[in-house]
């Protein structure tokens, strides 16, 4: 079993002959390493953390108590398949949590660095999960689902398989969406658009230039009762040079699951 010298593992832990543990990381007591898991180095599993199967977990990660990491996919049709998870560094893995490896349909679940996921959220299988992203209580991830740069998923949120949400987007808490959501675009309930996530924007240093630019293009989009297809290449024609605004047009073209129009008019920006 490689593991590094400098490890510190509790003697009541169990640990897989084929793991390979880095150096200063910390196992807690009773938490379970399960076939060929690989640990990054200053990584810390806390006591009863579970790690499963073909897991790449990077460095300076926090995995907490009752987290399952690398589990078997709830999916039907999974017999068993040598499929991996892999996770990125400095992610923050709290109480509860449970990232489930991927399916033969994309062999792996990827779950990026500089994470949140907080107590009890889930990340099924085939999902992607960029960098900065922040999954609240109780948030759950269907399978195949993609949460890129910065998303939000506030506390008790559903995001249905396949579907897809942009950079620095927020769905708000007790909601869930069926549909991808663009870039930058809050929803609330099911499927409602309740406005810009200028709050977001601004703390990830996007210029008000550019913010005032996404509030134009939102309004042409959602407020001025043009068919989608026509609002895109009007805010294509006065906006597209603005770099968030190209980016949420290239995102709304390629959405897959289309995306909501039904906005609540009190509170869109």
């Amino acid at each position: 079993m490689p593991v590094s010298s400098t490890a510190r593992i509790h003697p009541s832990a169990i640990i897989s002959s084929d793991a390979e543990i880095g150096e200063n990381v910390e196992i807690g007591a009773l938490a379970i390493i399960d076939g060929p898991v690989k640990i990054g180095h200053s990584t810390i599993i806390k006591p009863g953390a579970k790690l499963f199967g073909n897991l790449s977990l990077g460095s300076k990660n926090i995995v907490y108590s009752g987290a399952i990491l690398g589990e078997a996919p709830q999916h039907m049709k999974y017999d068993g398949e040598p499929t991996r998870t892999i996770i990125g560094n400095n992610n923050i893995i709290r109480e509860g949590v449970t990232v489930h490896r991927g399916t033969t349909s994309s062999n792996e679940t990827v779950i990026g660095s500089g994470n949140f996921l907080m107590a009890n959220s889930h990340v099924a299988h085939d999902c992607r999960v960029g960098n900065g992203c922040i999954l609240a209580n109780g948030a759950l991830m269907g399978g195949h689902c993609v949460m890129e740069d910065g998303a939000f998923i506030s506390g008790n949120s559903a995001v249905h398989q396949f579907a897809k949400i942009g950079r620095l987007a927020l769905l708000s808490g007790v909601s869930a969406t069926t549909k991808d959501i663009p870039p930058f675009i809050i929803v609330q309930r099911i499927n409602v658009v309740s406005g810009v996530n200028v709050i977001g924007m601004r703390r990830a240093g996007i210029s008000h230039t550019n913010i005032d630019g996404i509030r134009k293009a939102f309004h042409i989009i959602y407020r001025e009762g043009l068919l989608l297809p026509q609002s895109l290449l009007k805010v294509e024609k006065e906006l597209g040079h603005i770099s968030e605004v190209a980016e949420f047009i290239a995102f709304t073209r390629a959405a897959t699951r289309g995306i909501s129009l039904e906005t609540n008019r009190l509170e869109a920006a």
